[in-house]
């Protein structure tokens, strides 16, 4: 497990999500402050399976911050997952990048208030 960290990336619907990580730096940085990465995980069951993402993030930065910010990528792909039942995400018919775009930000702005209306519901009833 040599250059490999152990680190949990938040919780998922069994529990806490462990795996291993790895980063490793691909340029130079342009700007002095920044640096992108190449962060890989791969799991605990199957270490030959890997997954790796580019980032960026300051130079500073530690391995167990840039694993919780890529941990909350379950957050947000539940939010999308309630936008498609909730606002239509899933009845576009977007031809370029733009009218995607266009269409997601307006998606994601109109769930905000119905799930905090329905937070403030759930509230009243218990």
């Amino acid at each position: 497990m040599e250059g490999w960290s152990r680190l949990r990336a938040g919780d998922g619907a069994k529990g806490p999500r462990w795996y291993d990580w790895r980063w490793l730096p691909l340029a130079d940085p342009v700007d002095p402050t920044w640096r992108r990465w190449l962060l890989v995980r791969r799991r605990v069951s199957t270490p030959t399976e890997l997954q790796a993402s580019v980032v960026c993030a300051p130079q500073a930065s530690t391995l167990e911050a840039v694993v919780r910010v890529a941990g909350s990528r379950w957050t947000i792909e539940s939010g999308v997952e309630a936008a498609q039942g909730d606002v239509g995400v899933d009845h576009d018919e977007i031809r370029g990048w733009t009218g995607w775009y266009r269409h997601i930000t307006l998606v994601m702005w109109a769930l905000a208030p119905l799930t905090v209306m329905r937070a403030g519901t759930m509230a009243v009833e218990m």
